[in-house]
């Protein structure tokens, strides 16, 4: 009875959703070309992480050798941006990361992605409110926040911001209102922010190239000493590295890409315009990497202007580009770059709180969040209680937390994603006839509902055990099995849990695996030893022979590495992060076991619940 009940249990956390048509339908949307795809997918890209970000790990992290960061962080984009395309494309319907999770990999996968993403979204926009308020205190002379730091700095915990940031939650719940009241994204005002977005930075660029110096590329620990003595400072700068073009050695590279990533978190928007794209399989990987690569080239152009202008350890973290302006000589640009650099943030935080909200009534109307988060106002049609519960939740991370802190959260959130979207997509390809558009009508767009239906991995193994090791090597079938895919499904697993480890060694004790430590340096070789063993069985397996609309090359190499870049990532975070990332994670556990798992739609009737509105009398 109890291996009945500990089934049962297995099978509820990996019952999956079931795409079937229904009568509604949409009205047809106007096709996007590669051009129009790269074009969204970089305007969702560049944001306040090229302003605010480039400044503190210019400055205390990776020195000049910030190009290097926005490098390793592109590359691990771009391989996290192929495994996206594949999985996205896989439903040629739009949809989140979340409603793919759920109707390919099972209910947990898809809540633990999701609530990540609610993480990551929620940490963006109080990120991107302190960073707006952090320009806006620099515009006007840094006055408010001094006051505020002399008040409340005595009392502030070592682990929150020095002050409460009243300019940031101030920000957000107004805009919050306004979402509440039933604004849209306007594509106009995008357009223009975006426009602005890219002079100031083209203005920027340019600038470098005239007042640049390479000399600040090769600054030795002399000539730090003697500028910075003549101003008195020195001891108020912190670390100051050993100067030259990578001061803080290749520790600091490694920390500064996993900062670096969240400047390129947008990409994956594309994947979502998937319905809309004409020729999907060439058109969503193409314009993924054109993004990655425009915009790795602005932030490339942005560093090593900012490390040129001014050498490193004089960048003003809080206001690094109108500070900059001014030590060169140009003191009226740094108004003009300012306001430029306020208008786009102010856009970018107001369109940055649009996901959130119907992420979680997604997840309520699933039944695996209360129900009461999918409720929505009866005029306005805005699901409000998930507005201002986010709205809230970003404010008060925007309130206590220093821009830093929540930039490392927000990456370790979407990298999370990011790895666990390469897992599916190598478990997936070896699943048995386990193709989710392959009888979709692409002339006939048709909206779609959630339906139940078993996880192909629950059903009873196949007779012929005995060959179960000869299988490892030699497959008795040329199409997928249920044998052959539990085997992946295993040998995935257990090479993500080898990964881990390899990351944790080669992240905590670098030095001492690379110099030939006995211990570590043995321990690694065997780790990459079993890794590749593993990796040689998967590769064996029989892969579905379905055509999708994009398959990932050089499977199961390829996203195997994407985890391994992005776990490895993930590991250059402080410890601090780590321990609120581990209880945001607690707290969605108990969540789903105390609540969504006795709730969720898939395990209730097998029904969608019927639409719920909040009446509100109107003012």
């Amino acid at each position: 009875m109890r291996c009945q009940d500990l089934h049962q249990f297995g099978q509820k956390l990996v019952r999956r959703q079931l795409l079937e048509p229904t009568e509604d339908s949409e009205s047809p949307t106007a096709p996007l070309n590669t051009l129009k795809l790269v074009a969204f997918g970089v305007a969702s890209t560049l944001g306040a992480g090229v302003y605010i970000l480039v400044g503190e790990v210019a400055m205390f992290i990776a020195g000049p050798a910030i190009v290097i960061s926005f490098l390793v962080a592109a590359l691990s984009s771009v391989l996290s941006g192929l495994c996206y395309a594949e999985f996205g494309t896989r439903v040629s319907w739009t949809g989140s990361v979340y409603l793919y999770s759920y109707i390919s990999m099972g209910e947990l996968w898809a809540f633990i992605t999701a609530w990540n993403l609610i993480l990551s979204y929620v940490i963006g926009s109080g990120s991107v409110a302190r960073a707006w308020s952090i320009a806006f205190a620099s515009l006007i002379g840094n006055h408010i926040f001094q006051a505020l730091e002399g008040t409340f700095s005595p009392y502030m915990p070592y682990y929150l911001a020095k002050y409460p940031d009243f300019v940031a939650l101030s920000l957000v719940l107004l805009l919050t209102g306004v979402l509440v009241l039933g604004a849209r994204e306007s594509v106009l005002v995008g357009k223009i922010s975006t426009g602005i977005n890219l002079l100031v930075l083209s203005f920027i660029i340019l600038s470098g190239f005239i007042k640049g110096d390479l000399h600040n590329w090769k600054l030795t620990e002399q000539d730090y000493t003697l500028n910075t003595s003549e101003s008195g400072d020195i001891y108020s700068l912190g670390p100051l590295g050993s100067g030259g073009f990578v001061p803080f050695d290749y520790d600091g590279i490694l920390h500064g890409a996993a900062l670096c990533f969240y400047s390129f978190v947008g990409f994956d928007d594309i994947v979502t315009k998937g319905e809309e794209a004409p020729n999907p399989h060439r058109s969503i990987p193409i314009s993924i990497m054109s993004t990655v690569f425009i915009c790795f080239l602005a932030y490339f152009g942005v560093s090593a202007t900012l490390t040129l202008m001014v050498p490193y350890y004089q960048i003003q973290p809080d206001s690094p580009f109108p500070q900059a302006f001014v030590h060169v000589g140009w003191g009226p640009a740094r108004y003009v770059v300012a306001v430029g650099i306020l208008c786009f943030l102010l856009y970018r935080l107001q369109s940055s709180l649009f996901p959130v909200p119907q992420l979680i009534q997604e997840m309520a109307k699933d039944g695996l969040l209360f129900r009461g988060l999918a409720r929505t106002h009866p005029r306005t049609k805005t699901p409000i209680m998930a507005t201002v519960s986010s709205g809230i939740l970003a404010g008060i991370m925007a309130l206590l937390f220093e821009f830093s802190n929540l930039v490392d959260l927000m990456s370790i959130g979407h990298l999370l994603v990011y790895s666990l979207v390469a897992l599916f997509v190598l478990v997936l390809r070896y699943q048995p006839d386990w193709n989710l558009s392959k009888n979709e009508k692409t002339e006939d767009k048709i909206q779609m509902k959630p339906l139940v239906k078993e996880n192909p991995l629950d059903s009873e193994p196949e007779a012929g055990s005995s060959k179960t090791l000869k299988s490892l090597w030699l497959p008795v079938s040329s199409s997928p099995t249920e044998k052959s895919a539990q085997m992946v499904y295993g040998c995935a697993f257990l090479l993500v849990l080898l990964l881990i480890i390899l990351s944790l060694i080669l992240a905590q004790w670098p030095s001492q695996v690379f110099s030939g430590d006995p211990v570590l340096t043995t321990v690694a070789v065997l780790l990459l030893l079993l890794i590749t063993g593993v990796t040689v069985i998967i590769w064996r397996q029989p892969q579905d022979p379905s055509p999708l609309p994009f398959r990932v090359p050089a499977l199961p190499v390829l996203p195997l590495v994407s985890i391994f870049v992005n776990v490895y990532l993930m590991m250059q975070t402080t410890s601090g992060t780590w321990a609120l990332f581990g209880i945001w994670n607690a707290i969605g556990f108990l969540i789903y076991f105390g609540y969504g798992i006795r709730h969720s739609l898939a395990g209730n009737n097998h029904q969608q619940p019927p639409a719920t509105s909040l009446h509100l009398q109107d003012s």
